[in-house]
């Protein structure tokens, strides 16, 4: 199944953002790219609607010429790449969803019209990031252009959810000829004035990180592989800062520390919401929640 990357396209920076960053997606997986704009029924804002005369609205002139102009861009940005433009019936959020269920990647931008200004990231694209069925990458605002010289980075903890983040990391990096650096964070104590690492009962830092490691390498032949452990009293903090040295981040939907009701750990959420660099969400393909 040749499935595509998908992109949501409502004309702001942010969606352009992404659009650019899944055309460069699309061209190192050798898939088409679909522009998708999901559009709801004007209700209301301020002009009296007969609630019985209401009905589907049509696809709009104005968000065609946006899209087909997108389009246009990106293909002679990135030559070879396979574009395909749609609105579609339905709510940003839903929209992209549902297309997650047939789709390579989902693409967002960290905010589009109708965010709110103290968000970084908007509604639609929280929506998608926790309840995708494929992975879904989430793109940093306009005015913060994406590195592509940078590591792929992904927190590691002995989770099925990392695991998988692993993998997918290691594939990101290959595509992209680059360096994997596998973080593990272990939790420090302070006392009388020295950091002490707490270890669960059965867990080995050392050995976790290298297990993960030797993983990476064993299914990836000639892929440069690099464990680092760092001492942090929350890991949050640890991998947002070690985002600024990456060209992408993955995290696991949840890690050993999440809530089982919870679709995105707390680590994640702080990663998609703060890292400095793009985030790649790792949900296993075709997963319902």
């Amino acid at each position: 199944m040749n499935r595509p990357v998908v992109v949501g396209v409502d004309g702001s920076p942010a969606s352009l953002a992404a659009a650019d960053e899944a055309a460069r997606e699309a061209v190192l997986r050798d898939r088409p790219l679909h522009l998708v704009h999901g559009y709801l029924h004007p209700l209301g804002y301020g002009v009296p609607i007969n609630p019985y005369d209401l009905g589907v609205p049509a696809p709009t002139e104005a968000a065609r010429t946006m899209l087909d102009h997108t389009a246009g861009d990106l293909v002679d940005r990135w030559p070879g790449l396979r574009v395909e433009v749609r609105q579609v019936r339905g709510g940003p959020g839903a929209t992209l969803v549902e297309e997650s269920h047939r789709a390579e990647l989902v693409v967002v931008g960290s905010r589009g019209l109708g965010g709110f200004a103290g968000l970084l990231l908007g509604s639609v694209s929280t929506q998608v990031a926790a309840h995708a069925r494929c992975p879904v990458l989430v793109v940093r605002p306009a005015d913060q252009p994406v590195r592509t010289d940078g590591p792929v980075v992904v927190g590691v903890d002995g989770s099925e959810a990392a695991e998988l983040a692993v993998g997918y990391g290691a594939d990101e990096a290959v595509r992209r000829r680059g360096e994997l650096v596998l973080v593990h964070v272990a939790p420090e104590e302070i006392g009388r004035g020295e950091a002490s690492v707490i270890v669960p009962p059965g867990d080995d830092p050392d050995a976790l990180l290298g297990t993960a490691v030797a993983a990476a390498r064993g299914s990836r032949p000639g892929l440069t592989v690099t464990g680092r452990a760092i001492r942090a009293a929350s890991p949050a903090p640890a991998l947002i800062e070690a985002s600024g040295e990456a060209a992408l981040v993955v995290v696991g939907t949840r890690g050993r520390g999440g809530f089982t009701g919870m679709l995105l750990g707390s680590v994640s959420q702080a990663l998609v919401q703060h890292a400095r660099c793009p985030v790649l969400v790792a949900h296993p393909y075709g997963q319902a929640h």
